[in-house]
């Protein structure tokens, strides 16, 4: 057998074609071949026999068999080949997309990169201090009824929060304080500002939750981008010029935009920044008609924004009045809306392809 074997390698090598494999297959591994024989002479001889020379006759035929094989996908690999037309276009692959809000967090952070803007990360479970007192919004504050919050079960401060809420060494924590998920990205301002020393300014994309009903312009989850600037002489001239800056860049140069008074009570005095749907010259409120038809004004609040109010430098601990600074937040899904022409939020978190697959 061991003579066998040796031979039908040699054989099935050389072979040059498939008839010829064929033939050699019948002599090695067929009915009536010598290998065949002998296992089926197997039943004649005795157990202690059959132990030591079945196993290696089965080897035998396994590794004849293997090799057969081989040969002939050799064979079926050479004449697909012969067949094929090279001049035929490739099979294209199929490649996947960014999804649009991923889009615009890059195009939001590459404007502010460029105006020397750090981007920096916040905790997306948060404390009543921050998301709340330290921004001048204290419990019973009329002002909290504008944001409905998830408030978390006191069972919920595990280890995996609290390392969570840890993000820097000068951060302070309050034990036994409620945590919530964060309603809104502005918490980083004292955060930012415990544990750095001014002249800064950041940006904090990010994810926000609040309890409210989902519809066409509304979502429990969406996305926003906090914007801080904090110095000596900043002025509402500084943050116009950047915000103006910004809306240029990502809309066109002849973007109309206006700043209208607001309140926020995190800021003082406080605006808001409004963007022309359509009329004007700017080319790219040709795109927005769909959203101005549907409002009783071409004008659309895109975000809210203010000098830094002095009680938060205060919960920052710092000297008031020796600082100064703007803050503003861009919810990311209306500016996406509003540069690619979606007239649902909804589709940024459905699972239709067709939509994701069109950026």
């Amino acid at each position: 057998m061991d003579d066998l074997e040796k031979e039908a390698y040699a054989d099935i090598e050389s072979a040059e074609n498939p008839e010829e494999l064929k033939k050699l297959r019948i002599k090695y591994v067929g009915r009536k071949s010598d290998l065949t024989r002998n296992l089926r002479g197997l039943k004649d001889l005795t157990l202690e026999e059959k132990r030591t020379l079945a196993p290696k006759l089965q080897k035998i035929k396994r590794s004849i068999e293997e090799l057969l094989d081989s040969k002939e996908r050799e064979f079926s690999s050479i004449k697909e080949a012969a067949k094929a037309d090279l001049t035929r276009p490739g099979i294209r692959h199929r490649t996947g997309h960014l999804h649009p809000l991923t889009i615009m967090e890059r195009k939001v952070v590459d404007i502010f990169s460029s105006m020397n803007f750090s981007v920096v990360d916040g905790p997306e479970v948060e404390t009543e201090h921050y998301n709340f007192d330290a921004l001048n919004i204290p419990a019973n504050h009329p002002a909290r009824e504008m944001w409905d919050t998830f408030w978390l079960k006191p069972s919920a401060t595990s280890e995996i929060i609290a390392k969570n809420l840890q993000i820097s060494e000068g951060a302070k924590e309050r034990p036994g304080e409620r945590l919530l998920l964060r309603t809104h990205t502005s918490p980083m301002q004292v955060r930012y500002l415990e544990t750095h020393t001014p002249p800064l300014q950041i940006i904090v994309p990010g994810r926000v939750f609040r309890y409210e009903a989902t519809d066409a312009s509304h979502e429990a989850n969406f996305y926003q981008v906090e914007g801080l600037m904090v110095g000596k002489d900043v002025s509402l001239a500084n943050f116009k010029y950047v915000i103006g800056e910004f809306l240029k860049k990502m809309f066109g140069s002849e973007t109309e935009f206006r700043f209208r008074p607001s309140y926020f009570p995190f800021t003082e005095p406080s605006l808001e920044v409004d963007i022309r749907l359509v009329g004007g010259k700017s080319k790219s409120n040709a795109n927005l008609k769909a959203i101005a038809e549907s409002r009783k004004s071409d004008w659309l609040e895109v975000m809210g924004a203010g000098m830094v109010n002095q009680k938060v430098f205060e919960a920052a601990h710092y000297n008031p009045g020796e600082w100064r600074g703007f803050a503003f937040g861009v919810g990311l899904e209306r500016l996406a809306m509003l540069k690619y022409k979606i007239p649902d939020i909804r589709l940024f978190y459905g699972d239709d392809l067709r939509f994701i697959d069109q950026f």
